[in-house]
């Protein structure tokens, strides 16, 4: 009996503590809360620095990405997986982008070696989020975002541009465990 108590333990642990824990090891780009409300909050982020592919239909833009990470860049270098993962769609072209680790500047981010992928900065700014759990997919991020687009309109507060998608965990964690969030650039004056 003591046996099968600690293998249903370990499974446990497997299943529901060890995503979780590796999660949490990722660099998360950082961000201050200037407002709160029940359902979403508004930050400021300071300038981050991103690698990105750009593209009309976003096929392959995470395997491109996750490679420059694992070495496919000049210097052959392994670079840390951050989080959020962010993706939006802007004039018909579709966004997908890795934070780089702060030790990265401008100056010192190994250069892509394939052509798709880009260096770019995410301006300073102010971000109104929701958070929510389950898929990161297109239907769940729609519902979040479009719930946030409604408190926004409700409360005043001018947004600039579409949602973005931010994903926190791989595909490996439960779902209910998942930490995503619909993000949009406010004009926030406070």
């Amino acid at each position: 009996m003591k046996k099968i108590f600690l293998l249903l333990s370990f499974i446990v642990y497997l299943v529901f503590i060890l995503p979780y824990s590796i999660t949490m090891a990722y660099e998360e780009a950082p961000y201050d809360i200037v407002h709160k409300t029940d359902t979403y909050e508004i930050r400021h982020y300071s300038d981050r620095l991103v690698v990105q592919v750009v593209n009309k239909g976003g096929n392959n833009s995470f395997r491109k990405l996750f490679n420059y990470i694992s070495g496919a860049n000049k210097n052959s270098e392994k670079i840390k997986m951050t989080v959020p993962v962010t993706q939006a769609i802007e004039d018909n072209e579709f966004f997908m982008q890795f934070y780089l680790p702060s030790k990265y500047n401008k100056e010192t981010t190994p250069i892509p070696t394939n052509s798709d992928i880009e260096i770019a900065t995410i301006k300073e700014g102010y971000f109104a989020v929701i958070e929510y759990s389950g898929r990161a997919s297109d239907k769940n991020f729609e519902k979040h975002s479009n719930i946030l687009r409604q408190k926004l309109l409700e409360d005043n507060i001018l947004i600039i541009g579409n949602s973005i998608k931010a994903t926190y965990d791989g595909p490996f964690t439960l779902p209910l465990l998942r930490r995503n969030e619909a993000m949009f650039i406010v004009d926030w004056k406070n």
